[in-house]
C-alpha cells in the first residue's frame, strides 16, 4: 500500500469504527446497535443478510454508551439513554424508526432502564432519584412513575416476569456488606420474598425469567467460582428449589436463557480468553459453542429470524465482529466483520500470557506504606511485544477493580505498540474471573497486596525479557487503574520513569463524599468500609497523602462530567502537588476535558486522547516507532 505509507497510524486506529450493544429486533429480521462511523456513537439499524447500516439517530445518545437500550416489544421504536455531556444522568427517551426522538421519563439522579414489559406498556427502571438505587415502575400510557422498592443498599438487576405481574431484583439486608440476594416481589414491589439462593456474604443475582415464567436464572458464587442456576418457582416462591450449573476449575457468567426455555448460555472464563457454554437445563449436559479463542459474547435476549444466534468475537489482534452461531450444526458465520481501513489484522500484535508468583510485596523498595508479605499467587498478565530493541515498556492496570484483561482488541494498547512501547497488563488479585476469594482479597486493602502485584509483574517481564529497557517504564491506567497508576508512583517510584492517570482516583475520603450513591456503597464502602470507621485506611491509601514521593513526570487527564470518579479527584491531585513544590509543566501536566464524563466513545476525542498520551510519552520516555506492515509496503 505505497499510497498509505505515510499515513498517520494514530488517526488511522483512532478512526476505525467500531460497534457496541447490539440487540436483535422482535422478528429476528433487524439488529440495532450503536455504532460510531459517522465520528460518535449513534444508532444504527443493521440487516444481517444483506449486511447494510441505517442510521437512526443523529447527535442525540449519549458518547459513552455503557447504558444500552431496549426495543419496543412491538419492534416500532427503540427505548434509549440519554445524558448531558457525559454525566450519565440517562433520562430515558424513545426512538422510532424513523429517527423521530421523544422523551418518556425524566427524573433527577441517575436513571437506567432494566426491562420492557411483554405487552410494551411498563418500564422498570433503577433510579437514584431518593438517594440510593432503588427500583421504578414506569407505565406508558399514563405516564406515570412509581416507586417499587426502598431499601438502603442499592437494587440492581432488575427483570420483570413475562407476565408483568412479578419483579426479580438483587439487594442486601443482611449485617455482611458483601452479600448480595436475589428477591421475588409483586409488580408494585409489595411481598418482597428472599429465595435465600446461597451463602451469607456471597454474591447472588437473577438475570432472566424463563418464557413460561415459572422458572428464573440466576447467578451466585456461594462456592467461589461464579455458577448459573435455574430457580423453580412453579410452586410458589416459598418452596423454591435451585439447580446449579457450572464448572468446578472455571469462574462462568450468566446471559439468559435460549428462546426454547430449556437451554442457557454462560461465558466461561479460561485464564484470558471466554468461552461461550449452552447449558441443558433438562439433562444437565453442557457444552462449549465452536468459536476461535478470544473473547466471545452471545446476545440471548432473541435470536435472528433464522434460528441462529446472534454473538460478538475478537481477539487482541481481530476487531469485533459479529457471527451467527447455528447451535444445532455447531457453525457459524461472520455477519458483521470489522473495518480494518489501511490496516491488516497481521499489524496488530497477540500477547504472551505470562504468569509469575508474587506476595504482593516486590523486591523495589515501597516508600508509602511497608507490607508484610501476603499469600502467594500465581498471577497471570499479558505481554505485547512492540518488536523494537530495546524497548520502553509501559504498565497498564486495568480498571474495575472488579474486572480483568482478556485477550480482546484495544485499540489504546496496539497503538502503544505503534509508537514502540511494549505493554503489560496485569491481572492482580481482586481481579474477575477467578472466583469470589480472589475479588476478595482487595476488600480492606486498596493499595496494598494488588499493587505490589502490579509491581512484581513488572519486575518479573524485566527480569526474563532483557529486551524491555529499565530505565524506560512507565504506568498507565484509568478509573481504578488510574488509581494504581497513582499509587504505583508514590509506592514504588523507583521503578517508572513516567506516568498517567486517567479519570483516576486519588483521595478516598472525595471520592466517598462526591461519588454516586450506589457506588458510595457498593463500591467504597463494600471495599474499605465506612470512612469514619476506617479514617486511617482511608489516609493511608491515598496516592494525595504521600505525593512528595513522586519521582517522575505525571500527566493527569480527567472529564469535567465525570459522575464516577469526580473531578475534583483530579484538582485535588494537581493542588497537593503543587503545595509540595511540584512545578506544572515541568514535574506534571494536566489536562480537564469538557463536555465529557468517565470516558468517551467520540473519535475526534479519541485521537486528542491518543495524542495525549503519544505526545507526553515520546517528550518523557521516547521509544523508536515500529514499521506497520500495511503502511509502509
Amino acid at each position: 500500500m505505497s499510497d498509505t505509507a505515510d499515513a498517520d497510524v494514530l488517526r488511522e486506529l483512532a478512526e476505525l469504527p467500531t460497534f457496541s450493544g447490539p440487540r436483535v429486533s422482535p422478528d429476528g429480521e433487524t439488529v440495532a446497535l450503536y455504532y460510531d462511523v459517522t465520528g460518535r456513537n449513534e444508532l444504527h439499524l443493521f440487516d444481517p443478510e444483506d449486511g447494510s447500516l441505517t442510521q437512526l439517530s443523529d447527535g442525540d445518545v449519549p458518547r459513552s454508551v455503557r447504558a444500552g437500550f431496549r426495543w419496543d416489544p412491538d419492534g416500532s421504536r427503540l427505548f434509549y439513554h440519554r445524558d448531558e455531556g457525559g454525566d450519565e444522568q440517562h433520562d430515558v427517551w424513545a426512538m422510532s424508526l424513523d429517527g423521530e426522538s421523544e422523551p418518556v421519563v425524566e427524573m433527577d439522579g441517575q436513571v437506567h432502564l432494566h426491562d420492557v414489559s411483554e405487552d410494551g406498556e411498563t418500564l422498570l427502571l433503577g433510579s437514584s432519584r431518593d438517594g440510593q438505587m432503588n427500583l421504578y415502575r414506569h407505565d406508558l400510557p399514563s405516564g406515570e412513575t412509581t416507586k417499587l422498592t426502598d431499601y438502603e443498599r442499592a437494587v440492581s438487576a432488575g427483570e420483570l416476569s413475562p407476565d408483568g405481574d412479578r419483579i426479580a431484583y438483587a439487594t442486601n439486608e443482611t449485617d455482611v456488606y458483601e452479600n448480595d440476594d436475589v428477591y421475588v416481589a409483586d409488580a408494585d414491589g409489595s411481598n418482597p420474598r428472599n429465595l435465600d439462593l446461597g451463602d451469607v456474604g456471597a454474591e447472588s443475582r437473577p438475570i432472566d425469567w424463563n418464557p413460561d415464567g415459572e422458572r428464573l436464572l440466576v447467578s451466585d458464587n456461594t462456592t467461589d467460582l461464579n455458577r448459573g442456576g435455574v430457580v423453580d418457582l412453579s410452586d410458589g416462591v416459598g418452596d423454591a428449589s435451585v439447580t446449579w450449573f457450572g464448572s468446578e476449575e472455571h469462574d462462568e457468567s450468566v446471559s439468559g436463557f435460549l428462546p426454547d426455555g430449556d437451554r442457557f448460555v454462560g461465558n466461561r472464563v479460561d485464564g484470558t480468553t471466554v468461552v461461550p457454554v449452552v447449558h441443558d437445563t433438562e439433562t444437565g449436559e453442557s457444552r462449549r459453542l465452536s468459536l476461535p479463542d478470544g473473547v466471545a459474547q452471545p446476545f440471548v435476549h432473541r435470536p435472528l429470524a433464522d434460528g441462529r444466534l446472534l454473538t460478538q468475537h475478537t481477539t487482541s489482534s481481530r476487531r469485533p465482529g459479529l457471527v451467527a452461531y447455528d447451535l444445532d450444526a455447531d457453525e457459524f458465520e461472520r455477519v458483521f466483520e470489522a473495518e480494518y481501513g489501511p490496516f491488516d489484522p497481521d499489524d496488530f500484535v497477540e500477547p504472551e500470557v505470562v504468569t509469575f508468583a508474587s506476595d504482593g510485596v516486590p523486591e523495589t523498595p515501597a516508600r508509602a506504606v511497608e507490607h508484610a508479605p501476603y499469600e502467594t499467587f500465581e498471577i497471570e498478565g499479558l505481554l505485547f511485544d512492540s518488536g523494537r530493541r530495546p524497548s520502553p515498556l509501559v504498565v497498564n492496570p486495568h480498571g474495575g477493580p472488579r474486572a480483568l484483561d482478556l485477550q480482546r482488541f484495544n485499540y489504546r494498547v496496539q497503538f502503544l505498540l505503534s509508537r514502540g512501547y511494549s505493554v503489560l497488563q496485569v491481572n492482580y488479585r481482586g481481579s474477575s474471573g477467578r472466583g469470589r476469594e480472589f475479588v476478595e482479597e482487595l476488600y480492606d486493602d486498596w493499595g496494598g497486596a494488588e499493587q505490589g502485584d502490579v509491581a512484581t509483574g513488572a519486575e518479573h517481564v524485566l527480569d526474563e525479557y532483557d529486551w524491555l529497557d529499565e530505565d524506560r517504564v512507565a504506568v498507565y491506567g484509568g478509573s481504578y487503574g488510574g488509581y494504581s497508576a497513582n499509587w504505583q508512583l508514590v509506592q514504588y517510584p523507583d521503578l517508572y520513569a513516567a506516568g498517567i492517570t486517567w479519570v483516576g482516583v486519588s483521595d478516598l475520603f472525595d471520592m466517598y463524599e462526591n461519588t454516586m450513591p450506589h457506588f458510595r456503597t457498593e463500591l467504597m464502602v463494600k471495599n474499605l468500609g465506612e470512612p469514619d470507621e476506617n479514617e486511617a485506611i482511608y489516609r493511608e491509601r491515598s496516592p494525595v497523602t504521600h505525593v512528595e514521593n513522586i519521582d517522575a513526570p505525571l500527566l493527569i487527564v480527567h472529564g469535567v462530567n465525570d459522575p464516577r470518579v469526580p473531578v475534583s479527584q483530579a484538582r485535588i491531585l494537581r493542588d497537593a502537588l503543587d503545595d509540595a513544590g511540584f512545578a506544572e509543566g515541568g514535574d506534571y501536566e494536566y489536562e480537564e476535558l469538557g463536555e465529557e464524563g468517565h470516558g468517551s466513545g467520540d473519535i475526534d476525542q479519541k485521537i486528542r486522547s491518543l495524542e495525549l498520551i503519544d505526545d507526553f510519552l515520546d517528550r518523557r520516555i521516547g521509544a523508536e516507532r515500529t514499521a506497520v506492515a500495511s503502511l509502509d509496503d
